[in-house]
């Protein structure tokens, strides 16, 4: 039985499923299939949007199985932390919008796997938290380093020195979750955002976080300067014809072309 799922959705979704019930522990063939699923995401133009949750009510992951430590013990990060660390930065990378749907615990490498997504809609009775610190070590597969960024330096030691559960109110309150869902609803609520997202104008929607994850380590100037040539892009796509139309005619947008949309345009003969 496969250790996670991706499966195609109507409106341009994927949705992919960690599948280690019940707490869906992260071990080192869900890692190496969660590397090779995010590849086929981002292989297939078709796909504008990706929810990732895990399979029951219990967790969507309660972060790794420690059964496998012994057998890495040797060699922690290059068995482990380096694969680890390459499936949630792949996911971070995916020129589309990523949504995690968290129902139950989310912890460790599940909540760093959380927070590799773009948006996070937690279920009110859900919790998340990097716990690490109780085991001696501290989250080493993206958490301290995406963390920061997300709920501000002090927010962010404050959870990785205590090790503590974040329920999903606080959650919402200092930016760990993006939304709350009532209990139950949290895929529901993340599939219905992701179709709404798919539905958008992909090449801006891929410029917007490229550009805003970039700007995290850039000057202004630099930031600038990107902007601007993402600017030129995305006015070089028929995305734009679309959205003015609409516009003028007081109808909703049908935005159907792809993120490559500009590069598609220049290549067509006149």
């Amino acid at each position: 039985m496969p250790a996670l799922t991706c499966e195609t959705l109507d409106g341009g979704v994927a949705l992919l499923t960690l599948r280690n019930p019940p707490l869906n522990l992260i071990t080192l063939e869900l890692t190496a299939q969660l590397i090779d699923a995010v590849a086929r995401v981002r292989a297939d133009a078709g796909i504008r949007a990706l929810v990732i949750t895990g399979e029951g009510t219990r967790a969507f992951c309660a972060g790794a199985d420690v059964s496998e430590f012994a057998d890495v013990r040797g060699d922690v990060v290059g068995k482990k932390l380096a694969r680890e660390n390459e499936a949630m930065s792949a996911v971070r990378a995916l020129p589309i919008p990523t949504i995690a749907a968290i129902g139950g615990v989310c912890l460790g490498g599940g909540a760093e796997l959380a927070i590799a997504c773009d948006l996070r809609v937690i279920d009110e009775t859900a919790g998340i938290g990097f716990p690490e610190v109780h085991l001696g070590v501290f989250p080493g597969s993206g958490g301290v380093i995406r963390l920061p960024h997300i709920v501000g330096l002090p927010r962010a030691l404050d959870l990785l020195y205590t090790g503590r559960t974040v329920p999903a109110d606080e959650a919402l309150a200092i930016g760990l979750a993006t939304r709350t869902a009532a209990a139950g609803n949290a895929l529901d609520d993340a599939l219905a955002l992701a179709r709404t997202l798919a539905a958008g104008p992909a090449l801006a929607l891929s410029l917007i976080k490229s550009g805003a994850v970039a700007s995290l380590t850039q000057t202004d100037e630099e930031a600038v300067a990107a902007s601007l040539v993402d600017s030129a892009r995305v006015f070089r796509g028929p995305d734009v014809d679309e959205g003015l139309a609409a516009f003028a005619a007081k109808r909703s947008p049908r935005f159907t072309a792809g993120r490559d949309a500009d590069i598609q345009a220049q290549e067509e003969p006149e």
